[in-house]
């Protein structure tokens, strides 16, 4: 049987090696963060091997129409009044696809159901596929932010958070991997294959060149115009890195990838390269604690000089000429990383190291077995 390797994305949750292995939790890995954040990490988990506590709970918070909403821990313990709060939402439609939400339901649940034999899960799963169809965007082929919007940025074709390029991965494994979704129909393995081509479609329509050379990908596209688009205040259109990783990894997931894949991956490796910024480094010191209505913070950030520092990238990239984008929270470019507010410089990672084991290892393997006529 055929299984798409889990090359993709590295918050792709993987079948377990074992029957008796529990389903990673890994791919919830933001939404706990982001609910640690919020409420603190005093509170009781089921260990990961209670996979059907934790399956229990991805059933609670599902939404009538398949959907969940973002930034839930589905290990945390509920008491009752919890439950009771879940249950009463379950009639409302909607959900987000926000730091890697849904489709990490969707494989988790049906990891559950093989485990188990539940069908409860299965069923689950299922509802969360026909979600994630429903809500793929006509004009492009991509999928939004969150449904329904609440924000001017959830309509768009969304990128960030490896919205779209995720959903993907998750489809493509439905239709290739017959150990996990054995249980997919052939009329809904059908509908499946034809998002997944409409969405490769759009991750190629959407690739922004510089100077007409292919280059890396924007957070998110208006839908109708399909041109970069703002996300949160201090989310500029730009050119964004760690995005452009996402995608580019899977792209690179795609067997037997066609020229015009070939070639978007290549455009994009080679603007990595050259956006690299050399010779600087984020440190992190020690500062007066201080609470901030999403986050705490007993340390700060710094911008370095630093000629032994390894390549740096910033995550967001000018349109035009490719200088870095920085923002305060009110939407407002500055130019230095020191003029960011310290509750932007420690709630969100303006730096990162996010192409680096790609450059380095990923794409050079995935050459190396493109010219030896392999699969990605």
């Amino acid at each position: 049987m055929m299984r798409l390797a889990l090359f993709a994305l590295g918050v792709v949750l993987a079948m377990p090696a074992a029957a008796q292995d529990p389903p990673s939790l890994d791919g919830f890995a933001d939404g706990i963060q982001h609910w640690q954040n919020r409420h603190g990490r005093d509170y009781a988990r089921y260990p990961p091997d209670q996979v059907g506590r934790i399956a229990d709970n991805l059933l609670l918070y599902q939404r009538r129409d398949g959907g969940w909403i973002e930034n839930q821990d589905p290990a945390r313990i509920l008491d009752d009044v919890e439950r009771a709060a879940f249950a009463g939402q379950r009639d409302r439609n909607g959900g987000s696809f926000d730091n890697r939400n849904i489709y990490t339901q969707v494989e988790y649940l049906a990891a559950a159901f093989a485990r188990s034999g539940d069908a409860r899960y299965r069923d689950a799963s299922l509802r969360g596929i026909d979600f994630i169809l429903a809500q793929q965007l006509p004009s492009c082929g991509g999928w939004p932010h969150t449904v329904p919007a609440t924000q001017s940025y959830h309509p768009h074709i969304t990128i960030a958070d490896d919205v779209t390029a995720g959903v993907l991965g998750t489809l493509r494994r439905v239709i290739m991997d017959e150990v996990l979704f054995g249980f997919v129909g052939a009329d809904l393995r059908e509908k499946v294959s034809a998002a997944v081509a409409r969405g490769d479609a759009c991750l190629l329509r959407l690739q922004l060149r510089r100077d007409g050379v292919l280059a890396g990908w924007a957070g998110q596209y208006d839908r109708d115009s399909l041109q970069p688009a703002q996300g949160r205040s201090f989310e500029l259109p730009a050119l964004a890195v760690q995005e452009s990783v996402g995608v580019v990894r899977y792209l690179m997931s795609i067997p037997q990838p066609p020229p015009e894949v070939v070639a978007a991956i290549d455009g994009a490796v080679v603007w990595l390269h050259r956006i690299a910024l050399a010779g600087q480094r984020i440190e992190t010191f020690a500062a007066t604690p201080e609470r901030f209505q999403y986050h705490s913070a007993s340390t700060d950030r710094r911008l370095v000089r630093d000629a032994s520092a390894p390549p740096l990238w910033a995550r967001f990239y000018d349109l035009q000429d490719d200088s870095v984008v920085l923002a305060t929270r009110e939407g407002v470019r500055v130019r230095d990383y020191a003029q960011i507010p310290r509750e932007r410089r420690t709630g969100y990672e303006w730096y990162g190291y996010w192409p680096q084991s790609l450059l380095d290892r990923d794409y050079p393997r995935w050459k190396r077995q493109q010219a030896a006529g392999g699969e990605g």
